[in-house]
C-alpha cells in the first residue's frame, strides 16, 4: 500500500525512476567489464562469516557484508558463492563468482572447478 501511494503521489521520478537510472549505469559498469573477462571474482564479503545473532545490534555492519553481492543481482546477472577456505579463527571465506548475462552454465561450472581444484573440506559446526 504505501509503495502504491508513494508511486502515484507524485515521488514516481523522485524514487522509481532515479533507481532504474542507476541500475542502468550498474549494469553497463558489468557490460564493460566483461568485454575484458568471461566471470570476475570476488568476495562474497568484506570479512568472514559471523555468527548467528552476533550483528544485531549494529544493523548496518550487517547489511554492508552484501556490498561484493548487491551490484551482481541488481544487474541481473547470475552469480554464485563458493566455500574459499577459512579465516584465521576458522570462520569460512566466500568467493563470489558473476558472470555474463545469461550465462548460467559458465558460472556453475567455474564454482564446480573451483571447488573441485581448492579442495575445500571443512565443513561449519553446527549451531543448534
Amino acid at each position: 500500500m504505501i509503495g502504491t501511494y508513494v508511486l502515484s503521489a507524485g515521488f514516481y521520478d523522485a524514487y522509481f525512476t532515479k533507481a532504474q537510472k542507476v541500475r542502468t549505469l550498474i549494469k553497463q559498469d558489468f557490460e564493460k567489464a566483461f568485454e575484458q573477462c568471461d566471470l570476475i571474482l570476488t568476495p562474497t564479503a568484506p570479512s568472514a562469516a559471523f555468527g548467528l545473532g552476533d550483528k544485531t545490534a549494529d544493523p548496518l555492519s550487517m547489511y554492508l557484508n552484501d556490498v561484493f553481492a548487491v551490484p551482481a543481482s541488481l544487474a541481473g546477472l547470475p552469480a554464485m558463492s563458493v566455500p574459499g577456505g577459512l579465516d584465521e579463527t576458522g570462520l569460512p571465506l566466500g568467493l563470489h563468482l558473476i558472470g555474463r548475462e545469461l550465462d548460467e552454465q559458465g558460472v556453475l561450472n567455474a564454482g564446480l572447478a573451483i571447488e573441485e581444484r581448492a579442495g575445500f573440506t571443512a565443513t561449519p559446526k553446527r549451531w543448534w
